[in-house]
């Protein structure tokens, strides 16, 4: 037994279980990403979608032209279907124009209603010999088959969720072939239909092609990647926009590359095209394109320019709203389903297509182990400051990395996985590190917590009766200080704890004697933090003033110990770490006396004004100012203090929110033109962001960092910024007030 609890105190000491914890969970991410699951999934392709959104394809050249069935064609011509022999018409007219190809974003899987055989049999009143004469006339399909002869036409078909009809087996069918693996073993990779809707057999016969113009979206109804080959039926069909390039190519048979893990690629003639393991192409997709558009009545009229056509792959498809073919691109909320056929041909035709390698989760998975182990075995060794710098570092290296190779070989390599790994290993290591530094606070608060005031115990000295529990209440002002980076600090004293006890008497002796000074009451030490509070057990009339050169005194004080130990440190060749504080002040009704136990009882104060100072002290850090004070506190010292507005918080526990403001300094600096200037944009800033002119506020941050040279209020501009872009993506509910509801203590 003491073997094994020695054997865990080395353990700890050496490795660390922090490090034990991050090893499981690297483990963890790793099992999870070989799940996939959805979420995981979604997160990854957003990723690739906010790529393209900020480098989306730009055109270089317009393979393809999109005849509309748009709003103006129905208005003229009628609602949809039209007659085929209107639709013979526009194939015919394209075909003299010079189309290289022409496909159907739609499906005639009905014989034309208006065929003149149909007439004869559903006119009234009609003479017998005028119906056989109809009979006799050539089929409006027919018609529409004769045009399609004379051009090279690629019919749409679409899958379905059940079996309508048999397939015919005697109609013709694209030929597949399959490469690396077996037909059977690369059909298991596809997606699939259960049915199949085709055209009528006229028109099936006489077809250049035909293809599936079906597009499957994504779990959150976006457009990203586009089936080029699927299963329909029991059948393997090509795509609306490979059918077309196999007839272009005038490829007899399309081939598929397989391997065990899935499709890597489809070949026509000429062309490879890479895809996913299903057979799916990531479309790199450029903003929607006006410019491909002719109106499919114009068409028919013949006034559509010769250069729009000739030359070009025709597709015929709609725009129209009311035939729900509108589609979400990651570029475009909405796009026709047909301008999604033509990217992926304009894609394909100028090699500018997106893919996601088959050895991209190999790079994923090793990317997240050397990260994560890196992290492993040099974050504990950091300080918090370090700890952020290196986490920021790794953040931006995968970031980098997987933009650069979208952006330079356009590879989708994702970086979520790893980031979200590293991550968790990077907060498991903080929050160890945070729990280390509790310890070591509550430690050294159990060493100074016997400490009184030197003002009470005179006082006490000469009135021994108020060795009583309980208090009165008066108005006072209390103060919060502590240390900034104090794990830093203690960690460069960690083989030496006699010199960070030192240390801290001497850092805490100066701040005492600023308090003191300026008639202070030390209540407590808290490790290498002071609660003090004014106006008890002695009055002072003034005691917000007395508080705040109290802790304008203590800034004073620190920079030149400061100084001092930066000097020793150069002299004795060791590191040098300044010692920061952050400095809450609070005025308000407490409830202050001698509070405990028979046994042990202290002289404290308590109250809703002390836990405010506390929680602005602790927000110091957050607007970038060492000294924040309360609304009470502020207007009491305004004449005597650069005092400045910073946020109007609502504190958790309080029902009434509170102004909060910054002491800058004293009267000198408060007189001084920068600081005007500074303030004035700062309540100029603060007034946008209340009243929701968010583009105000935004300009007022502008103009006060071209003012502030020191970055004196830039902690307080990325405040702001970062909750204007919040409030952008949810704004805030109509009844609010510009309170800010304060979550952190």
């Amino acid at each position: 037994m003491k073997r094994l609890k020695a054997w865990r105190r080395w353990f700890a000491r050496r490795f660390g279980y922090a490090r034990l914890i991050c090893l499981a969970l690297l483990v963890a991410f790793a099992a999870l990403r070989i799940i996939d699951p959805g979420p995981m999934e979604e997160l990854r392709v957003r990723t690739f979608d906010t790529f393209q959104l900020l480098d989306p394809r730009v055109k270089t050249a317009r393979p393809v032209t999109i005849v509309d069935i748009d709003e103006k064609s129905l208005a003229k011509l009628g609602q949809w279907p039209w007659p085929r022999t209107s639709i013979a018409d526009i194939v015919v007219n394209l075909t003299n124009l010079g189309a290289v190809a022409i496909a159907f974003d739609v499906v005639f899987s009905e014989s034309d209603r208006l065929n003149p055989d149909k007439a004869a049999d559903s006119m009234r009143d009609l003479d017998e010999t005028t119906r056989e004469r109809l009979r006799a006339l050539p089929s409006n399909d027919q018609i529409l088959s004769d045009a399609m002869r004379r051009s090279r036409v690629v019919l749409g078909e679409t899958g379905l969720a059940a079996v309508l009809t048999e397939l015919d087996k005697d109609l013709p069918f694209t030929s597949f072939a399959t490469l690396g693996s077996d037909a059977a073993e690369a059909e298991r990779f596809l997606f699939e239909f259960p049915g199949l809707l085709r055209n009528v057999p006229v028109l099936e016969k006489t077809a250049a092609g035909r293809g599936l113009f079906t597009i499957k979206t994504e779990r959150d109804g976006i457009i990203r990647r586009v089936p080029m080959v699927l299963r329909a039926q029991g059948t393997t069909m090509p795509s609306l926009s490979l059918e077309i390039l196999r007839v272009i190519t005038a490829t007899p048979t399309v081939l598929l590359k397989s391997e065990k893990a899935g499709i890597k690629s489809i070949t026509v003639r000429g062309l490879d095209i890479p895809t996913d393991k299903n057979g799916q192409l990531w479309v790199h997709f450029a903003h929607q394109d006006p410019s491909l558009y002719v109106s499919a009545v114009d068409v028919l009229d013949s006034k559509v320019p010769l250069d729009k056509i000739k030359g070009k792959l025709v597709l015929i498809g709609t725009s129209a709203v009311g035939l729900n073919d509108i589609k979400t691109t990651p570029v475009s909320p909405a796009m026709p389903g047909v301008e999604v056929h033509a990217q992926v041909l304009e894609s394909v035709l100028t090699r500018e297509g997106l893919v996601q390698p088959y050895y991209a989760s190999t790079v994923e998975f090793f990317a997240a182990l050397v990260i994560g182990l890196l992290v492993i075995i040099f974050t504990p060794n950091l300080g918090p400051v370090r700890l952020v710098l290196v986490g920021g570092i790794f953040a931006s290296v995968l970031v980098g990395t997987s933009w650069y190779f979208y952006v330079h070989d356009r590879l989708l390599i994702d970086f979520t996985y790893p980031l979200m790994s590293t991550t968790a290993v990077y907060l498991t290591l903080i929050f160890s590190s945070f729990v280390r530094e509790q310890a070591q606070r509550r430690q050294i608060r159990s060493a100074f917590g016997q400490y009184l005031s030197p003002a009470l115990v005179e006082q006490l000295a000469q009135s021994p009766e108020k060795l009583v529990l309980g208090g009165e209440e008066r108005e006072m002002t209390i103060m919060f200080s502590d240390v900034r980076g104090f794990t830093t600090i203690s960690e460069t004293y960690k083989h030496d704890p006699q010199g960070l006890t030192r240390l801290m008497n001497r850092f805490l002796t100066p701040l005492t004697n600023a308090i003191l000074a300026r008639k202070g009451t030390i209540d407590k030490y808290m490790g290498d933090a002071i609660m003090a509070f004014w106006n008890a057990p002695l009055d002072d009339k003034e005691h917000q003033i007395n508080a705040c050169e109290a802790a304008v005194d203590m800034l004073e004080r620190i920079d030149e110990l400061n100084k001092l130990r930066e000097e020793e440190a150069k002299e004795g060749g060791h590191v040098y770490i300044p010692l920061n504080v952050g400095v809450g002040l609070n005025t308000g009704t407490c409830v202050v006396g001698n509070m405990g136990s028979d046994l042990r009882f202290d002289y404290s104060v308590l109250g809703d004004s002390v836990n405010l100072a506390s929680r602005l002290e602790g927000q110091s850090k957050e607007y970038g100012f060492p000294i924040i004070v309360g609304s009470k506190t502020a207007l009491a010292v305004k004449d005597r203090f650069a005092i400045l507005e910073l946020d109007f918080i609502m504190v958790k526990g309080k029902k009434e929110p509170e102004v909060i403001y910054a002491i800058a300094g004293r009267q000198d600096v408060a007189q001084s033109a920068r600081f005007q200037r500074l303030r004035n944009l700062t309540i100029e800033m603060l007034s946008c962001y209340r009243n929701r002119d968010w583009d105000g506020a935004l300009e007022a941050i502008a103009r006060g960092r071209k003012s502030d040279e020191g970055n004196t209020l830039e902690y307080l501009f990325k405040l702001y910024e970062t909750r204007i872009q919040a409030f952008r993506h949810e704004p805030p509910p109509a009844d609010w007030n510009g309170a800010f509801a304060l979550l952190t203590k």
